[in-house]
């Protein structure tokens, strides 16, 4: 073997060891779920959230590290990363999620190459999706079917469906009491009855397929399924919490609404253990028939392999499309230049070389906020942003504005020649509608439950500990969904970093006609008298607003919450509507 075949076998090796090596890292900790949940150790379940997130750059920067010591200090040529990268793929596909591998090796690959756009000769370029070719295991699930359980004497349909559920139930057990299985069986029986009478009420219901693996998020553990009932499929999903009393069902969701709000983009990952993440997301979409499979890969933590289903579906619409970039509609922000391709369902963010005044924040403070939202439980009410480097696409695909606005606007990060569009760094969101141009083209009653959530999204933010520094309705949006969330993070801040003061009482009739404060003022101080001023709420929505959400304007709303959070609690957010609860007389708080 001559030294050149020696290097590429010894660093394609090092690089798979190191991609299973971050395998077993992530799956160690996705493990630690289970007992969490058990323990009901919730701070422990959000420092696991963040060290999960953090293995993956490590792995990066220690494998290229590793790498170099066998290489040298000079870069290898392209001819022989390629031919590393061949070997790779031989390893990779005879080792587990060679998919996922392939985005590992992609990620070192564009930090050892300075690399524009993409490249075949030394990157996996692929822009197919692999998922198509798959099927689902028929190991991955558990069946229960409807008549293992029918007893010829039974003439109550949800006697059968309820002993049902509660085998699913004795095959979900933790090393923590159920708290009243039976009831909990009882109750998610009568609700499937309830949902297949009124939808398909001359349909019969004929069996349950259960995800083996349990997917938790902070406080609630979720049995995944779906529900046959004869040609119709629902999804079937038990959100469990655990409280004093034990484990119980908190709600039954049955509708693929409530199931894709529940895997939206505007949450963080689930820690879910599995042995092919492709599987999963396979079974995922026949549930979730429209969510796209990046964003299924995001929910259940392989946040980059996530990047690059994003960047392949992209990549076909621009090759099935013929229209172009534009700049976003509504108002232009001060900090991002956003534009988007509208027959594309993302926006595109770039920050700008300067910022509009009053905003004083650097380029990295913002890149700053975008990575906390990136680590924290964003509580279904902060989209998600990707960050993407060395982007190239043809010019013809931008109309001339755009064009003209990245000259003038982004010209440190973006370059312009005769063919292409290059741009050094840009996030990407999924495209909701903005909550001030919404409220202009509704009728009332939906203005009316707009604003209304508006002020909800504001406080399960503040619960969370996420205060949005900018409340005003551009920076929020709404999904499909109806539901309003959040978008714009360089003011975003923690909830305990704000001072919130009343105004001072004017000293005298001159302070009171003053445009300018009588009072000094702090970079953190917040003043929740004003916020009614800069909402920017139509009048006749104003009051809609304040019925719901007046306290939003007290000191003491906000310094409540401070102490909850300075104290160590962690705040009950449920990712579903209030009326798909079970209720619990038994539990000792709602």
């Amino acid at each position: 073997m001559n030294t050149r075949t020696h290097g590429v076998a010894s660093g394609s090796s090092i690089l798979h060891a190191s991609f299973l090596a971050y395998l077993e890292a992530f799956d160690e900790i996705t493990g630690r779920s289970r007992s969490r949940f058990e323990a009901r150790d919730w701070h422990g379940c959000e420092s696991d959230l963040v060290e999960r997130l953090e293995i993956y750059p490590e792995a990066v920067g220690g494998a290229i590290a590793v790498l170099r010591e066998l290489l040298g200090s000079v870069k290898p040529s392209e001819a022989v990363w390629g031919e590393i990268r061949d070997q790779f793929a031989v390893l990779a596909d005879a080792g587990p999620n060679p998919q996922i591998a392939r985005t590992y090796f992609n990620s070192i690959t564009r930090r050892v190459f300075e690399i524009d756009g993409v490249n075949p000769r030394i990157e996996f370029s692929s822009i197919e999706s692999t998922l198509a070719t798959r099927s689902i295991p028929d190991g991955l699930y558990r069946t229960y079917e409807i008549d293992d359980f029918s007893n010829p004497s039974e003439t109550e349909p949800t006697g059968v469906v309820c002993a049902l559920v509660r085998r699913i139930l004795d095959d979900f057990r933790f090393d923590a009491p159920w708290a009243d299985a039976d009831r909990d069986a009882d109750r998610v029986a009568q609700r499937i009855q309830n949902h297949i009478e009124d939808l398909l009420p001359d349909t019969t219901f004929t069996r349950i397929e259960v995800l083996k693996t349990v997917f938790y998020r902070m406080k609630h553990a979720y049995l995944v399924g779906r529900l046959h009932c004869e040609d119709a499929v629902f999804p079937f999903i038990l959100p469990l919490l655990h409280e004093e009393e034990g484990v119980f069902v908190d709600a039954v969701l049955l509708e693929e609404d409530e199931a894709s709000i529940l895997f939206s983009y505007t949450r963080a990952y689930f820690s879910v253990r599995t042995d092919d993440p492709d599987d999963l997301v396979l079974f995922l979409q026949t549930i979730l028939p429209r969510k796209p499979a990046a964003e299924l890969y995001l929910s259940i933590g392989f946040y980059k392999h996530g990047k690059t289903e994003v960047y392949r579906r992209l990549a076909r619409h621009l090759e099935n499309s013929s229209d172009q970039f534009v700049i976003a509609e509504g108002e232009r922000g001060m900090v991002m230049l956003v534009f988007v391709l509208p027959s594309f369902d993302m926006v595109f963010k770039l920050i700008r070389d300067r910022f509009a005044y009053p905003k004083t924040m650097t380029p990295e403070h913002v890149k700053q906020r975008y990575r906390m939202v990136f680590e924290r439980d964003r509580v279904g009410r902060l989209v998600e942003a990707q960050s993407f480097e060395h982007l190239k696409f043809p010019k013809h695909r931008f109309s001339p504005d755009l064009l003209e606005e990245l000259r003038t606007e982004t010209a440190h990060g973006v370059r312009i020649d005769d063919e292409f569009v290059s741009i050094d760094f840009l996030y990407t969101e999924r495209k909701v509608r903005p909550l001030n141009l919404y409220l202009r083209e509704v009728d009332e009653p939906r203005a009316k439950r707009a604003v209304v959530d508006y002020g909800n999204a504001i406080k399960e933010l503040a619960a969370a500990n996420i205060f949005p520094g900018d409340f005003l309705l551009k920076n929020f949006g709404v999904t499909r969904h109806r539901r309003v969330v959040f978008y714009d993070y360089d003011e975003l801040c923690l909830l305990t970093e704000c001072n919130f003061r009343k105004i001072p009482e004017a000293r005298t009739i001159e302070d009171e006609l003053s445009a300018e404060p009588w009072y000094s003022v702090g970079p953190n101080d917040i003043f929740p008298e004003e916020f009614s001023k800069f909402l920017g709420i139509p009048p006749h929505l104003m009051s809609t607003f304040l019925d719901h959400h007046r306290d939003l304007l007290d000191t003491k709303f906000w310094r409540s919450l401070q102490a909850k959070h300075e104290a160590g609690e962690v705040p009950d957010v449920y990712p579903y509507p209030q009326r798909r609860r079970l209720g619990r007389g038994h539990r000792s708080k709602a």
